[in-house]
C-alpha cells in the first residue's frame, strides 16, 4: 500500500513541475514525441525485416506473381 503512496507523490511533484514550467511541459512532450517514434520505427522493422521468415514468404509470393504476370505479358507479346 506504501509504494502507492510513493507513486502519487512522484507523478504529484512531475506534473506540478510540468504545470508550472512551460519548458519542462516541451520538453516532456518531445521526449514522449521521440519514444513513440522509435515504438514505430520497431515496429515497422518488425514488419519489414528481410530475415523475419513471414515476410520473406511474402517477398518470395509477390515476387512470383509479379514474374508469372511478366512471364504471361511476354507469351502474349510474341505470339
Amino acid at each position: 500500500m506504501e509504494s502507492y503512496y510513493i507513486w502519487i507523490i512522484v507523478f504529484s511533484i512531475i506534473g506540478y513541475v510540468i504545470v508550472t514550467d512551460k519548458s519542462v511541459a516541451s520538453a516532456f512532450v518531445y521526449v514522449f514525441d521521440i519514444i513513440k517514434n522509435r515504438i514505430v520505427r520497431e515496429i515497422w522493422w518488425i514488419k519489414n525485416n528481410p530475415r523475419n521468415p513471414i515476410v520473406k514468404y511474402l517477398m518470395w509470393r509477390r515476387s512470383m506473381k509479379l514474374a508469372k504476370e511478366l512471364q504471361k505479358e511476354l507469351t502474349n507479346r510474341s505470339e
